[in-house]
């Protein structure tokens, strides 16, 4: 079997995962496709599902190279583990030749169960309790150990970070540049308020009460939650499973749940009350964390932005985002940091 070859000058390193690439890689671990590949959507990673000759279909994950470390990956990989022991239903990576991180090509990855399913309808307060009560259950796990190598949901990583790295290397437009930096600065000043979010505030304060930081999913979007409606024949089990924890990192519980709310305010409180009723009946949920909503909506609004940029080398990136980058872009960018900031200094949603 050879090995594949290695990206040239000016190609990037996915570029050389070609079809022949994705087999070999599942025939060294034992495992040998039909031919069969369909491309999932992914711009992080590389993801194919593949039917096996003499199985199901699987699906293979191919880890981008430089974002995370070894130990890093297998640390997400146990704590899918630790969830699934607790009967929790999240895809995690199989245990191949006893390991679920493997190297192939100069590419590390891993192999997971295929499941169906379709996205969870958001509008039904039952299917939001039902999701509340599995992220219980995930926080429940999550807080029975930190994380050692994965990093924090806070200010300085999703913020600060992110702002420098795009001034730093221009990537703001010079006739926008001085109104996003502007708009920028003043939501992060006012971020800085909220002492969970700043990396050690308070924790040795004794009259402060700090909140909880856990291992999160981290990235708990409607996309990354599989519905299988109760008529369904899967073996799995109807109601939801949790895929991809390839941004899990540790952070304050409500980060898990900000990301399926939408719509109107009232909209939100109801679709925010449904979640707490099914979370509350595994694992109390603290109401200070209400207050965090919109500081991690503006977080994530500035970290969206660096992502993008940083990733811009990719092919994949300039196909399906052209829109990125233009002064247009940025401009709009300005007034939702504008409207994150007025959102941050109203009352936080009630439960």
């Amino acid at each position: 079997m050879s090995s594949p070859p290695r990206a040239s000058s000016g190609q990037h390193a996915f570029e050389t995962l070609t079809p022949d690439v994705v087999m070999d890689a599942l025939a060294s671990v034992g495992l040998y496709g039909d031919g069969r590949q369909l491309a999932l959507s992914s711009y992080e990673n590389r993801v194919y599902q593949l039917q096996l000759e003499d199985g199901p279909a699987v699906v293979a994950k191919f880890y981008r190279p430089g974002r995370w470390s070894e130990a890093q990956i297998l640390e997400e990989h146990a704590f899918s583990s630790e969830l699934m022991v607790a009967e929790i239903p999240v895809i995690g990576p199989l245990t191949l030749n006893g390991s679920t991180l493997h190297h192939f090509g100069g590419f590390a990855f891993s192999v997971s169960p295929s499941r169906g399913g379709r996205g969870p309808e958001l509008d039904d307060p039952d299917v939001l309790e039902w999701i509340g009560r599995f992220l219980a259950r995930i926080h429940t796990v999550g807080a029975a150990k930190p994380f050692k190598h994965r990093p924090e949901l806070n200010l300085q990583t999703f913020g600060t970070e992110s702002r420098e790295w795009l001034l730093g290397h221009n990537k703001v437009p010079l006739d926008v540049q001085s109104a996003w930096a502007k708009a920028s600065q003043h939501a992060i000043d006012l971020i800085a308020g909220y002492a969970c979010l700043t990396s050690g505030s308070g924790q040795n304060d004794p009259d402060f009460e700090p909140i909880q930081r856990l291992r999160l999913h981290g990235d708990c979007h409607p996309g990354n939650i599989l519905w299988t409606p109760l008529e369904s024949p899967a073996s799995s089990g109807p109601g939801p499973h949790f895929v991809d924890l390839d941004d899990a990192r540790s952070g304050p519980a409500v980060q898990d749940l900000w990301m399926l709310l939408s719509g109107d305010r009232q909209q939100r409180t109801r679709q925010l009350g449904a979640l707490v009723d099914g979370y509350e009946q595994f694992r109390e949920f603290d109401r200070r964390e209400l207050a965090l909503i919109e500081p991690l909506r503006t977080l994530r609004l500035i970290h969206y932005s660096a992502w993008l940029a940083r990733r811009w080398h990719d092919p994949t990136f300039p196909i399906n985002f052209p829109w990125f980058g233009s002064s247009d872009y940025w401009q709009g960018q300005v007034q939702m940091l504008e409207e994150q900031m007025e959102a941050m200094q109203e009352d936080p949603l009630v439960v």
